[in-house]
């Protein structure tokens, strides 16, 4: 995949995973450090490669923390 579609995908992904894991969970906190596990683990087995990308995700995840909050209990 082009850097491009990386980033992109590192645009939208974070921030959808904590939405998701904040249904599921119905804690935004446990859904945020669920969200961070995974891209940790990604980094980790060696998937991003730009530095840029975890600028994005950082940035990703801030949003989808946001959005979180703003959901009805």
């Amino acid at each position: 995949m082009d850097v491009f579609g990386k980033m992109m995908l590192a645009l939208f992904i974070p921030a959808l995973l904590v939405l998701l894991f904040t249904r599921i969970t119905y804690n935004r906190y446990i859904a945020l450090v669920l969200a961070i596990a995974l891209i940790a683990a990604s980094v980790y087995a060696g998937y991003t490669s730009p530095s840029i990308i975890f600028i994005i995700d950082a940035f990703s995840l801030t949003v989808g923390f946001w959005l979180a909050s703003k959901m009805r209990k």
